[in-house]
Order: structure tokens, then sequence, then C-alpha cells
């Protein structure tokens, strides 16, 4: 199979590497950056994003025009998207006549700056997809999973989400072997809230953490905002099994407790008395529960869903909220029945 990682980050140098160390796949990932491709060529290493990890001698690294994507993509057997939500939609944009399965790693909700009057409010990756490219064949990879583990082949499972069979089937094809089991849902609505709000609950999970509430308070907030998360879902069409999956409470748990959890560590960075730019610029990685809260918390109040906790999020990473006013907040919030609506 062969098989185009566009974009090479951490995940998305993970996951070629993961999918290069199948003998009978050929794995290209491509790097916007000359330089940076030409670096990992020499040292076969992406020291930036992924240090420590070595790449398999099969797999190449390449760089050119972004114009030229859709003649490269087109000669492969499935397409990896791994860039940030934010640079999701022009990728599709420039592939949006291409046959080829395709499929993105990255986990949030667009943000709805500057967006076309009419067009969908805070949309998820599919909405993306299915404005700009809606002949693609497309869908999700996502689920609990830290790149330098991937990279290391420490064993992870993953969740194909597409509502095309063909879809899941090549991804399956792609990255199901001895360190990796891939499950395919059809929930691709699901699949992406969980994927999105559990990176805004992380950053609540490392405020916690940060301010030494103990771990009371980290169950409270996993298992609160994993109602939150359900709400969010079930309003917007998804499925209640799939929160209870990988893609829900796995991804969840992961990213709320694991200290390779860039969300979490900026809201460690916020308890410590950080502005959110400050966290964010220590990090030098993306954090996508930082671009995506607000889309989210949008998306919400747009349907009328409550999210108490992402509120509180959205008004840390604003400014608007001192930490400890953040946790008094919640506190303070009246009694209700758990398993209300």
């Amino acid at each position: 199979m062969k098989i185009l990682v566009i974009g090479a980050g951490a995940w998305g140098t993970a996951l070629a590497v993961s999918a290069a160390r199948h003998t009978d796949h050929q794995v290209v990932l491509w790097a916007r950056d000359a330089a940076q491709a030409s670096a990992m060529e020499h040292t076969r290493e992406n020291a930036r994003y992924l240090p420590g990890i070595p790449l398999p001698a099969v797999l190449q690294v390449a760089s050119s025009a972004p114009t030229d994507l859709p003649a490269i993509a087109r000669d492969a057997n499935l397409v990896m998207v791994a860039t940030p939500v934010a640079g999701l939609r022009a990728i599709l944009a420039l592939l949006a006549d291409v046959a080829t399965p395709l499929a993105w790693l990255c986990k949030g909700f667009e943000r709805m700056d500057g967006r076309v009057p009419g067009a969908a409010i805070s949309p998820m990756p599919h909405e993306v997809q299915r404005e700009v490219a809606p002949r693609l064949l497309a869908g999700a990879f996502s689920g609990p999973s830290f790149a330098q583990e991937v990279g290391r082949g420490q064993p992870t499972a993953l969740v194909a989400a597409s509502r095309h069979r063909q879809v899941r089937s090549c991804l399956v094809a792609a990255f199901h072997g001895p360190t990796m089991r891939v499950y395919e849902n059809h929930d691709i609505i699901g699949v992406e809230v969980g994927g999105a709000v559990k990176n805004v609950l992380a950053i609540a999970t490392g405020l916690a953490d940060g301010l030494d509430l103990g771990l009371n308070a980290r169950a409270a907030l996993i298992t609160r905002g994993l109602s939150e998360m359900s709400r969010l879902g079930l309003a917007l069409g998804a499925r209640s099994e799939t929160f209870m999956g990988l893609s829900g409470m796995g991804d969840l748990v992961l990213t709320a407790t694991g200290d390779l959890s860039r969300n979490r560590r900026v809201g460690m960075l916020l308890a410590q008395g950080k502005t959110t730019a400050e966290a964010v610029q220590s990090l030098g990685h993306v954090a996508e529960g930082v671009y995506t809260a607000h889309a989210v918390l949008e998306r919400a109040r747009g349907l009328g869903v409550e999210m108490p906790i992402a509120e509180c999020v959205v008004a840390l990473l604003d400014g608007q909220l001192k930490p400890a006013d953040a946790v008094a907040l919640l506190m303070e919030r009246a009694p209700r029945d758990e398993l209300a609506p």
C-alpha cells in the first residue's frame, strides 16, 4: 500500500513511522518546510518534533509546493492529513478532486473567526470537508495516543471513523498490526466530538493538578467532563456508545492524566500564573485545546447545551478568571441530579 502523510509534526511523523514498519507499505512523509525535510532525510530523525525516534530506512521524506499535493495524492492508496485543525480547510480544498481515500488526524472544531456568512458555526473537521471537498472519500483517525509512544512502537488502539466503508478498511489495512489495534466506527460525529472536547477538559484537569487539588478533584473533572462531552455529542447527532469507547472515555483519560499531554501542561502552566500566550509559547508545539475551546463553547451555546467546565476553561484562557476563582465557580454551582440531561 502507498501511503502519503501530509504534515511532519510529531503525530504525522509518528504515524508515518508506524506505517513504514509494515514491510508491504511504501510511505511518504510530506513536509511543507523544505529545510526540515532535508534535515530529516539526512539525520533520519525529526529532531524538532519527535526527537529520539529513528525514521525507518524505507520511509521517504519529501517536500514540494503545496500545489503539487493533488498529483502526489493521486499516486497513493491512502492520504493522511496531519495538520492542525486550523490548517485542514486549505489542504482539503487542494485535494477536493482527488479520489484517493483520505483521513485527518486533527482533533478539534474550527474557529469561526472570519467565517463566510451562512457557513456552519464552529464546524467539525467532517463539516469542513463537506463544505470544501464534498466528493472526497474521507474520515477521521482518532483515539488515545501520544506520538512518542506510537513512534516507539508501544501498544496503542485507535479508531477509524468514516461513513465510507472503503476509508475505514484502508485505515485498518494501513495501520493495524502487532503494536496497533484499529477499530472501525461509522459514528464520525461522536469520534470528532470526543477528540475535540477532551483537549479542552485536559486543560481543566491540568489546572487542578497544578493547583494540587488532589486526585478526588481530578476524578470529578474527568467524570463530569465526560458528561459534558456526551451532552454536546448527542445534541449534534452522535451515538452515546461512542463516548464510552476509545475516542471518548479512552482519549479523555489519557489526555487528562498523561504527563505527555500538551493540553494538560497548558492547564498546569496557567495554575503557575502564566498567561495563555506564555503557556503556549513554552510548549513549542500546538495545543489544540487552546485553539478549539472557544469553538466548542460557541457550538454548545448555539445548541443550548450546558458545558460549565468548558465555560471556565475559556474564561481562564481569555484571562477573565484566575485559576482559584475558576475552581470556586465550579464548586459553588447549585446541586443537581447526576443523570439530568
